[in-house]
């Protein structure tokens, strides 16, 4: 009656050692060393792969575009009208889908130009894609290609520069 029980057995310290705190510091700053470069990559890798996806868009609007306009291609002039606003088989534009203005519109706005000097610009003009000038996008109204306006030099990690995406 009134016996206390006490396990008498080895008493074991549950704090960690030094040695032990010190190699998982270690271990921690191995693998932080590996990783942080690979995500500084990420962001630039990213913007690759926003580049190449605002091409694919842009490219695929005005291949609509064409197919609609019975081969016609907008104009440098008014591309941004008649990318993002209902155009008649003549390429002219207006706010709303009324009459003869059914077409499009084909993009909600233009994309920024995602890399390169000129990272966030969506002016498109009729110039080569040399990175001069202000403006993120090179077009020719007469075959239909759009090109990122970016300097040669201006590239991504494999050396391709981004005016030939």
């Amino acid at each position: 009656q009134g016996v206390e029980m006490r396990n008498h057995g080895p008493s074991f310290n549950r704090a960690f050692s030094l040695i032990e705190l010190i190699i998982v510091v270690v271990i921690i700053g191995i693998i932080a060393a590996i990783a942080v470069p690979r995500l500084s990559r990420g962001s630039e890798g990213a913007a690759d792969a926003a580049l190449i996806g605002d091409l694919a868009v842009l490219r695929s609007a005005l291949d609509l575009y064409e197919t609609e306009h019975v081969g016609g291609l907008p104009s440098v002039a008014d591309f941004e009208n008649q990318m993002t606003l209902f155009t008649d088989i003549n390429g002219n534009t207006a706010a709303a889908k009324a009459g003869v203005f059914i077409y499009g519109p084909y993009l909600r706005e233009l994309p920024p130009l995602p890399v390169g000097s000129r990272k966030g610009n969506t002016a498109v003009k009729a110039a080569p894609a040399d990175g001069l000038g202000t403006f993120g996008w090179a077009y020719n109204a007469g075959t239909g290609e759009i090109r990122a306006n970016c300097a040669v030099g201006e590239d991504d990690d494999s050396g391709k520069d981004y005016n030939t995406y």
